[in-house]
């Protein structure tokens, strides 16, 4: 199984970045083999409408059937729940962290968005 997550650096110990679909990078993490790989998602910093969707969409393609962020919207969430990835809300600093949190099973799984479409 791979976990994506926002992030704003390229290893284990980066800050999660708490907005999912603007947020700089998304680092894929192979929770079976420990690899990683970095996309870069910075065409959604800026958008004006539908960062998250596409942020997703990124996250469905790298084939994560898990995303740890500390938030989610709702349409990112609808195209998540859609192809059966799994959304776990974290406040943890670092994916690190997160993956601690997660294997130790501290995290809920998420039944909803929890922001506003827009959110800032």
């Amino acid at each position: 199984m791979k976990a994506a997550f926002p992030v704003t650096g390229d290893d284990l110990g980066s800050p999660l970045d708490a907005r999912f679909g603007r947020s700089a990078k998304l680092l894929v993490y192979d929770m079976e083999g420990g690899g990683f790989e970095i996309i870069d998602n910075s065409k959604n910093l800026d958008a004006v409408q539908g960062a998250g969707i596409q942020s997703a969409e990124a996250v469905v393609r790298a084939g994560a059937g898990i995303l740890m962020a500390g938030h989610c919207g709702p349409k990112a969430f609808r195209v998540l729940r859609a192809a059966g990835v799994k959304v776990y809300l974290t406040q943890a600093p670092t994916v690190a962290a997160a993956l601690e949190e997660y294997r130790a099973g501290r995290l809920v799984e998420a039944s909803a968005s929890d922001v506003e479409g827009h959110w800032t």
